[in-house]
């Protein structure tokens, strides 16, 4: 008898856990809920959700519709740590991890770098993260075109769009997406914000006073992301904006609708 109550008792237990909202990793909608409820609860952004199940704006749900909940993980990079070796142990492949970070180069990672893990998704959730869809990028920015984009053969040139602004002006996602940097860029453009689209699309918005977004941020097309001004090498107040797919910068101007 003790034994038949201890086990309704354990499969009680693991009945709740596994409707767990914030544990869960597969939610079966109920009537009434909303996708901006679930990942709520879910404590996961709505851009991540709705990318890991093909959802688009304005994201409507039904009841009995199963919905993936990608969980994301993050690491302290430890001395003498390879992301292969980070990879393995997470059960990621490296280029996933590469791609959510930003990272060009495997071998530069660093000791005490944050690495943000992402989900391993189900087979039904990579299919979608597979296809070659391609968000719809708007301006980031209303600003006259400076520099448009001059790629040259040995990959060199100018690989964006200058947008002119003025100092104080608001800059807006092109897409909807996470944060994946937000901060400063030594080199050449000062305040940087480089937002994930899924697929392997990715924009990024340089010369920015200042950037009024975090890394890890769920942002949606549109929403101020920073602050226009002169920031890094630029001569005047500019934005250089990108498109890149999988790491390669691809040309703006078709993308935007801009005149040739």
């Amino acid at each position: 008898m003790r034994a038949r109550v201890a086990f309704i008792a354990l499969a009680a237990l693991a009945l709740v856990a596994a409707g767990d909202p914030k544990t869960e990793t597969v939610h079966v909608v109920e009537d009434g809920e909303t996708l901006k409820g679930i990942a709520n609860r879910a404590g996961v952004p709505l851009s991540i959700i709705a990318e890991a199940n093909g959802l688009a704006e304005p994201y409507v749900v039904k009841r009995g519709q199963k919905l993936v909940i990608p969980r994301q993980r993050s690491h302290t990079v430890k001395p003498g740590e390879s992301l292969s070796r980070i990879a393995e142990r997470y059960g990621v492949p490296q280029s996933q991890i590469a791609l959510a970070n930003g990272i060009d180069n495997p071998g530069t990672i660093r000791s005490g770098q944050r690495l943000i893990i992402p989900a391993v998704m189900p087979e039904r959730a990579a299919r979608a993260a597979t296809t070659p869809t391609t968000p719809y990028f708007r301006r980031p920015h209303d600003g006259k075109v400076l520099l448009g984009w001059a790629r040259r053969a040995d990959g060199g040139g100018h690989e964006g769009v200058d947008f002119a602004v003025n100092a104080g002006d608001m800059v807006r996602a092109s897409a909807s997406g996470t944060v994946l940097f937000a901060g400063a860029e030594p080199k050449r453009f000062g305040q940087l914000v480089i937002i994930d689209h899924g697929n392997g699309w990715q924009t990024r918005y340089g010369h920015l006073a200042r950037v009024t977004v975090a890394t890890g941020d769920p942002v949606k097309a549109g929403e101020r992301i920073g602050i226009g001004g002169q920031g890094g090498v630029a001569t005047r107040p500019e934005l250089h904006f990108e498109i890149r797919r999988n790491g390669t910068p691809v040309n703006p101007a078709p993308r935007l609708r801009l005149a040739d």
